[in-house]
């Protein structure tokens, strides 16, 4: 046989082989099960995924950092307990006793004291003395209006100093000197040492 030929018959009992095993592949698996057809050798045979509630959970942190678990919010529909509140007790004291209310909180300190006052001087004379929140160099602007003591009279600055109220007259004189006690300021003028008080 030539060798042509030979090559040739080669080649054609190759082709018909591979035709044979594709012909197999497509055809003969659909026929072992049974009526599929030709359709159910396509389709891709995939496990059935199973069915059930989706749940999340946070993500972790990333590298590098680190949290605590109270710094997590807490899952989706996770139900979050709330604290109860404390409740207020009241003591029973008997019948007709009402509790005692607490004393009222007084204010202190700078900003409890400014405002207008009426200031009354050791004679039984008042006036009205203002002290104001406007800053005045070191110290805070005030005004003292038909005062018949002449040194509260020249009140014009004031400032607030451990605890104590001061009155001064232009030039630095410290006028007088006042404690806060309640809603009140008692003291004492500088120069005559006579008492002095102021109320609301």
């Amino acid at each position: 046989m030539p060798r042509s030929l030979s090559s040739t018959v080669a080649i054609l009992a190759l082709a018909a082989g591979l035709g044979a095993c594709a012909s197999q592949r497509f055809d003969g698996p659909a026929r072992g099960r049974g009526s599929l057809g030709p359709q159910a050798a396509l389709e891709p045979i995939a496990p059935a995924m199973p069915s059930g509630p989706v749940t999340s959970a946070p993500l972790a942190p990333p590298p590098g950092a680190t949290a605590a678990p109270a710094d997590l919010p807490p899952p989706v529909g996770a139900n979050v307990a709330v604290a109860p509140s404390t409740p207020v007790i009241v003591p029973d004291l008997g019948p007709g006793i009402a509790p005692v209310a607490p004393p009222p909180i007084v204010a202190s300190g700078r900003s409890s004291v400014v405002g207008s006052w009426n200031a009354k001087d050791a004679t039984g004379a008042s006036c009205k003395v203002s002290l104001s929140s406007a800053p005045a160099l070191d110290l805070y602007k005030a005004s003292a209006s038909s005062c018949p003591n002449k040194d509260l009279a020249k009140v014009t600055a004031w400032d607030y100093r451990d605890g104590e109220v001061y009155l001064y007259q232009p030039g630095g004189t410290v006028t007088a000197r006042l404690r806060q006690g309640g809603g009140a300021l008692d003291g004492a003028l500088s120069k005559s040492g006579a008492s002095l008080a102021m109320v609301r």
